[in-house]
C-alpha cells in the first residue's frame, strides 16, 4: 500500500509539472499573440476573382487576407472560372497552383479570361515537385509568383513576361496557440506523407522514438522497414487542418522534413530542379508555438534564425542528439519556440505576403 502511495504521488507531481510547464507556455504565447497583432493595411481599389486549388490551410488564408487587402473579393471554382470572371469582370484573376483538380480546359479558360482584357496571375505552391505540368501552364498567365527560387529561372526561361519569387505564408487566425488536452499531447510529433526520405528517416531514429511519447500522422507510413515497432505511433491518411493545429500545440517538439524533389514516383519533377525555398509547414508549426527541428533549405535563413527562432539537423544522428537534448531543456525550447511564433507573426502571415503580391501587382489604393 505504501509502495503504491508513493507511486501515485510521483505521477502526481510529474502531471502537476506538466501541467504547469503547459500551462507557463500558452500563457507567454497568448500575450505575443495578443501583443503582435498588425494595425490594418490600406485596401487598394481592386477586385479579385481568386481561384481556389483545394488547399484548405492556403486558400483559407489567402481569401482572408484578400479581404483585407482590396476593395472586392470574389471566390469561384477552376471548372467555371472564365463564366464567372465575364459576369464579375475582375481586374485580376488570381489563381493558386492550378493543378491537380483543375479542369482539362484550364489553359483554355484562362485564355478566355485574358481576352476580356483582364490581368492573370498564378501563384505556384507545389514548385518544384510538378514542374513537369507547370511548364505548360505559366506561359499562359500574364504573371507567375512561385515560392520556390529554383524555378524563377525556369519560367523567365519559357518566355513568362513577369517572373516573381513570392514565399507562402501562414493565417495566424486559424494555425495559433491554443490549449489543448493530453489526448493531444506528445514529446515528438510529425505530421505529413511518407515520402521516402521521411520513411528513410524514421526508420532510422525509430530505435531512440521507443519509450518516447510520439505521435505520427499521413498516408503510406506502412512503407517504413520499422512499421510493426512503430505502428503505435501511427494514425493513418489525411489529418483535418484543425486537428494538425491540435496536435501541433500539444506536442513538445514538432518535426518537418521537407520531401525529396528527384524524378520519380512521388513528383513530376522532370528537370530535377533542386528544392531551395521553405514548405508552408514551416510557418504553420512555428505559428503554434512549438519548438520545431527542420532540414536546412538554401532560403531557410531569410525567414527564421535556427538556432534562435527554430533548430535544425542534417542527418538521423543530429536529429536524435537535438530531440535529446531539448526535451531535457524545457525553457530553452519554449524559448526558441516564442521567438519563432514572434517571427510568423511579424512577417509570415497571408496579410503581409499579400501586401507584397499588391505591390508587384502594382494593385493602387
Amino acid at each position: 500500500m505504501q509502495a503504491k502511495r508513493k507511486v501515485n504521488g510521483k505521477a502526481a507531481r510529474r502531471g502537476f509539472a506538466a501541467g504547469y510547464a503547459h500551462g507557463e507556455r500558452d500563457g507567454a504565447c497568448e500575450f505575443i499573440y495578443r501583443h503582435l497583432q498588425p494595425a490594418a493595411f490600406p485596401m487598394r481599389n481592386v477586385r479579385v476573382l481568386y481561384i481556389p486549388q483545394g488547399f484548405d490551410a492556403i486558400d483559407q488564408g489567402i481569401i482572408e487576407a484578400l479581404r483585407q487587402t482590396v476593395r472586392e473579393v470574389y471566390v469561384a471554382e477552376a471548372r467555371n472560372m472564365a463564366e464567372q470572371a465575364s459576369i464579375v469582370r475582375p481586374d485580376w484573376l488570381f489563381v493558386l497552383n492550378g493543378l491537380h483538380v483543375f479542369p482539362e480546359d484550364h489553359l483554355a479558360q484562362v485564355e478566355a479570361v485574358r481576352a476580356m482584357g483582364i490581368r492573370t496571375a498564378i501563384w505556384f505552391a507545389d514548385d518544384p515537385y510538378f514542374t513537369s505540368e507547370t511548364v505548360h501552364i505559366a506561359p499562359h498567365y500574364d504573371v507567375v509568383l512561385t515560392h520556390e527560387l529554383s524555378t524563377v529561372e525556369l519560367y523567365r526561361g519559357l518566355g513568362c513576361p513577369e517572373v516573381i519569387y513570392m514565399p507562402l505564408a501562414v493565417d495566424p487566425n486559424r494555425f495559433r496557440p491554443i490549449k489543448v488536452g493530453t489526448e493531444h499531447r506528445s514529446d515528438i510529433c510529425f505530421i505529413g506523407q511518407a515520402f521516402w526520405n521521411r520513411v528513410e528517416l524514421f526508420d532510422a531514429i525509430a530505435p531512440y522514438l521507443k519509450g518516447r511519447k510520439v505521435f505520427i500522422a499521413g498516408g503510406l507510413w506502412e512503407r517504413l522497414r520499422s512499421y510493426k515497432r512503430l505502428r503505435k505511433f501511427i494514425r493513418k491518411g489525411w489529418l483535418p487542418v484543425d486537428e494538425s493545429i491540435r496536435y501541433y500545440n500539444g506536442a513538445k517538439i514538432v518535426i518537418n522534413l521537407h520531401r525529396i524533389t528527384e524524378q520519380g514516383k512521388d513528383n513530376k519533377n522532370d528537370l530535377n530542379l533542386p528544392g531551395l525555398s521553405i514548405n508552408p509547414r514551416m510557418y504553420e508549426i512555428a505559428a503554434c508555438g512549438t519548438l520545431q527541428l527542420t532540414d536546412v533549405r538554401e532560403d531557410l535563413q531569410h525567414h527564421y534564425v535556427p538556432g534562435v527562432e527554430l533548430e535544425t539537423f542534417g542527418s538521423p544522428e543530429e536529429l536524435v542528439s537535438k530531440l535529446d537534448y531539448y526535451l531535457r531543456h524545457e525553457e530553452l525550447r519554449r524559448q526558441i519556440a516564442l521567438r519563432g511564433l514572434r517571427r510568423t507573426l511579424q512577417e509570415h502571415t497571408f496579410v503581409r505576403r499579400l501586401q507584397l503580391v499588391a505591390e508587384v501587382l502594382k494593385w493602387t489604393e
